[in-house]
């Protein structure tokens, strides 16, 4: 049920809002409400619902008109129960979460509450109340948690998205198991306002969709400031600048791969040639793998249980637990009350190593642009986790337990299947406010290791890819015509910045080219003319990002500067220009059709 299809059918006439909800109930009656959910919307409710969004002329035109979602229960949803899957805990809510409500508005249609990991304390998805989800590829296995029933209702085709949560990998995990997308944002950019928290301070809203497109375009939905939100946040300019997202062999990017001996399989050799798969695909796509020791982000991943951040979860529900000392599950219930053990000293410890790990695991981005990552080492069955459900809870958050700690943004996306049918996933892993070319990237290799969609048998091939910007996020291309062309003895100001080659091309024909007398080293000057109409100048497009172009504009010399050319396919970038002062006297090249012609014939 990707929403591009979904909303084709709409524009067609062949589906309706109202049709579509009375279809998704009966889906619902026919499957059983739980394990899934813990509470529906009453049909009642979803069908005016749809109705009004119908009657409405404008709401057609809204970015989510008529999506089915589902919500994890630790969000708040007016009028409904948020029970976190803990009958004891359970309270109406009275205001909505400010996430649910941004896709509200934007015209999705919420069916229900789905059931979880309580007090999203797992990533197992057997620790609740309201029944074990299990993998929609095998009932014996997990499907992973904390966020199981909003995975698992997408993979199901109930809803087209759902929201999770993610502190340990509790939107990536479940994502992994179940053949989605599972997009864990950088902290901060969705609001956590009217969500439980379990880590306030690392607590994320995740998103579970079939494609990298349909996450994209509900992350861009929910996403912005939120002064309700004391954690929320968004980037600076230029800040997560990804110029290395553009495709094409002129962008290549690199990526970070564990080194054999730090990866971690815990016996499972099919996953382990799956993730090889996974990083030859990215190679195909124009990548270069880096190798690092990911020794530094497993310790890391081992503060989160095994360190005072789980007294986050108590600081949460410490009235809660002191009144109801035996309502919560078994396991979670030892996990948040043994968290009183740790002191204030234990904590700043605590918080010390994870400065020292931070500063240890920042060398690898001056290296990769991002990481590539097994989601889950493994899967396992629910026998399994019930007979050591601590141990192998440990397990899977092996490579998702330190991102959040790091201040990361992770999407983890489908990679195959494994001989015994069940699905495999990898994980890119990007720097804070990184996400939107991590799901540019993600989506391509997405493309090249998948065939189908979540539990069903549609095809991805026959979804929309995600369509690059015209500018990678965080930067501005910037076209060079001289001495900082590739080869060229001022091209290290553009790699200096982080720049990234896009793309060669030509200016539109209204441009002169000289050779500016008395520069050091040789540079040209690009004058625009308009109606000249020549045969237009060789130019190189290069992305740079936001926050370098101050430096990289204090750094040019007179008589030249940066302003907007016009290229040969009409369209305008910035770049350098000349004042038309400087060029007295100088020799004209233009008839050579670019500098590098120019600099052949000094040789």
């Amino acid at each position: 049920m990707d929403i591009t299809s979904l909303q084709s059918e709409y524009r067609a006439g062949t589906l309706t809002p109202t049709k579509l909800v009375e279809q998704i109930y009966c889906d619902i009656e026919a499957q059983g409400e739980r394990p899934v959910w813990i509470t529906l919307v009453p049909k009642e409710r979803s069908l005016l619902r749809a109705a009004e969004l119908e009657a409405s002329a404008s709401s057609s035109s809204l970015p989510l008109f008529g999506v089915p979602f589902a919500v994890k229960d630790n969000f708040d949803v007016a009028g409904l129960p948020t029970t976190a899957a803990c009958p004891a805990f359970a309270h109406d809510a009275v205001e909505t979460a400010t996430a649910v409500q941004r896709l509200l508005d934007a015209g999705a249609i919420l069916i229900g509450k789905t059931n979880m990991d309580q007090f999203a304390t797992g990533l197992v998805g057997t620790r609740s109340p309201y029944g074990i989800c299990s993998s929609v590829f095998d009932p014996e296995y997990i499907s992973g948690g904390s966020s199981s029933g909003s995975a698992v209702a997408v993979a199901r085709g109930l809803v087209s998205f759902s929201l999770g949560t993610d502190t340990a990998g509790s939107g990536r995990v479940p994502a992994a198991f179940n053949q989605l997308v599972g997009l864990k944002p950088s902290r901060g950019w969705i609001s956590t306002q009217g969500l439980l928290p379990a880590c306030r301070t690392l607590d994320c809203v995740s998103i579970f969709a079939e494609t990298c497109g349909d996450a994209a375009r509900v992350f861009h939905v929910a996403r912005g400031f939120d002064a309700a939100d004391d954690y929320s946040r968004v980037p600076s300019p230029g800040q997560g600048a990804t110029p290395w997202s553009v495709p094409g062999p002129a962008c290549a990017f690199r990526f970070g791969v564990p080194t054999a001996e730090s990866l971690q399989w815990f016996g499972d050799e099919a996953a382990r040639e799956r993730f090889d798969a996974a990083v030859e695909a990215l190679v195909a796509l124009g990548g270069e793998p880096i190798r690092f020791d990911y020794e530094p982000f497993r310790k890391t991943a081992s503060l989160l249980y095994s360190g005072p951040w789980v007294a986050e979860r108590l600081a949460a529900l410490k009235d809660f637990l002191q009144e109801h000392p035996d309502a919560m599950e078994p396991t979670v219930g030892s996990i948040i009350s043994g968290a009183s053990r740790y002191s204030a000293v234990e904590a700043f410890d605590a918080y010390y190593a994870l400065g020292a790990l931070r500063r240890e695991t920042a060398s690898i981005w001056e290296r990769a642009d991002f990481l590539v990552l097994p989601t889950a080492p493994t899967q396992y069955t629910i026998a399994q986790v019930q007979q050591a459900p601590v141990e192998l809870n440990s397990n899977l958050g092996y490579y998702t337990n330190s991102v959040n700690l790091l201040d990361l943004a992770a999407i983890a996306i489908p990679a195959g299947f494994k001989a015994n049918g069940l699905p495999f996933g990898v994980s890119l892993i990007g720097k804070t406010f990184t996400d939107d070319g991590l799901l540019q990237v993600a989506d391509r290799l997405h493309r090249s290791l998948a065939i189908t969609l979540g539990g069903s048998d549609r095809k991805l091939i026959d979804t929309p890819a995600i369509v690059p910007s015209s500018a990678p996020h965080g930067c501005i291309l910037m076209a060079v015509v001289g001495a900082h062309l590739t080869g060229q003895p001022l091209n290290w100001q553009m790699t200096q910045r982080k720049a990234r080659l896009v793309r060669a091309t030509h200016t539109h024909g209204d441009y002169r080219l000289y050779a500016v007398p008395n520069t050091t080293p040789p540079k040209p000057g690009l004058v625009y003319e308009p109606g000249f109409g020549g045969q237009g100048i060789e130019v190189e497009i290069w992305a740079m990002p936001e926050d370098t172009v101050g430096s990289f504009l204090n750094a040019i010399p007179p008589p030249l500067s940066l302003g907007t050319l016009r290229l040969a396919d009409g369209s305008t970038v910035k770049g350098f220009l000349c004042e038309p002062a400087g060029i007295a006297g100088a020799q004209e090249i233009t008839h050579l059709g670019g500098w590098r012609k120019y600099i052949q014939g000094l040789v």
